[in-house]
């Protein structure tokens, strides 16, 4: 039987509290010869964006500035999560020239720094890992000095499909913890916490020298004190660098966002995070995963000379290419 795609996630809930709208939620319509070019590219290209799949606000910006997050294994996720604006279902037949398309794409935009994450393929023993790997190599190929930082799925803990994504020798892994561990199955039904910290810690283990990044989101009904109880978290398994943003609910049919957060708390956060040991802490009400995520490599620059050496930062700091 097929299942048809939906991007229902719950019913509304009638006790969410109504919420001022603070002045950062306004944001330009994207717009722009950048924006268009890029956007025209992935259609010629038969891509996707997690910017434009996911309703990112940063679109405009990001886009605008000649950056974009590809999304691949498909725009159908195999997970539900109550947060997410990407569509779920049975996915469609593994598309095994995507990483091609994604890579000539990356040629294209001339990108110094290329973000990659991918919808969850919980059919697939190995999550879709392998397609991963080819995208990495094949850009390494293709374009010389750029950066890879790739936001993957659990895999389920699978160290075995992580080892096949680590072997290709990503800058960066990025895997998102989300929330806190008391609202990770009414958020993220299918996740499990400990996958998440399987995820980041083994990515550690199969490569001591890689930049490992997570992010959170707040608003959702969690305590700043469980916030900061899952960032040690995270210190103690290895995350290198931290994203916090806003919770915005993506329609009515998602889970209702519980507050906002004020600019002193996302300071706070932010202030927190390099205590407790972070290299680099982006904490926002519009902060997204990938959002300014070519600054945090320019800024870890001196991390990586002394990760690669000297003859790996040239004129240019994200010129940090690691070989296969």
């Amino acid at each position: 039987m097929t299942v048809t795609p939906t991007r229902d996630r719950v019913a509304p809930q009638p006790d969410a509290r109504p919420q001022r709208r603070p002045d950062w939620i306004k944001v330009r319509a994207p717009s722009g010869e950048n924006y268009e070019r890029i956007q025209t590219l992935m259609r010629s290209k038969s891509l996707h964006t997690v910017c434009e799949e996911a309703m990112c606000p940063n679109i405009g910006e990001c886009w605008g500035h000649g950056t974009a997050t590809f999304l691949m294994l498909g725009d159908v996720c195999t997970r539900s999560c109550a947060f997410c604006d990407i569509k779920h279902g049975k996915p469609t037949i593994m598309d095994w020239g995507e990483a091609e398309r994604v890579a000539q794409a990356v040629k294209s935009m001339s990108l110094k720094h290329a973000v990659i994450t991918s919808v969850n393929r919980d059919e697939r023993k190995d999550g879709g890992a392998p397609i991963f790997a080819m995208v990495i190599r094949r850009i390494r190929e293709l374009q010389p000095g750029c950066s890879i930082e790739v936001l993957i799925p659990d895999f389920k803990g699978s160290i075995e499909a992580l080892k096949i994504v680590m072997d290709a020798r990503p800058e960066i892994l990025n895997h998102n913890v989300e929330t806190v561990p008391r609202l990770f199955k009414t958020i993220q039904p299918q996740d499990n916490y400990a996958w998440a910290e399987a995820t980041l810690t083994n990515a550690k283990k199969l490569d001591p020298d890689v930049l490992t990044k997570s992010g959170i989101m707040v608003g959702l009904g969690e305590t700043l004190d469980e916030v900061k109880e899952v960032m040690r978290d995270q210190r103690s398994w290895g995350v290198d660098i931290l994203t916090v943003g806003q919770y915005l609910q993506p329609s009515k049919k998602h889970f209702p966002m519980d507050r906002y957060y004020t600019m002193e708390e996302f300071a706070e956060i932010r202030e927190y995070g390099k205590e407790i040991g972070f290299k680099w802490v982006e904490s926002n009400p519009l902060v997204r995963s990938s959002y300014h995520a070519a600054d945090q490599v320019r800024a870890l620059s001196v991390v990586h000379r002394k990760l690669y050496g000297d003859h790996a930062m040239s004129e240019n700091p994200l010129n940090v290419v690691r070989s296969n």
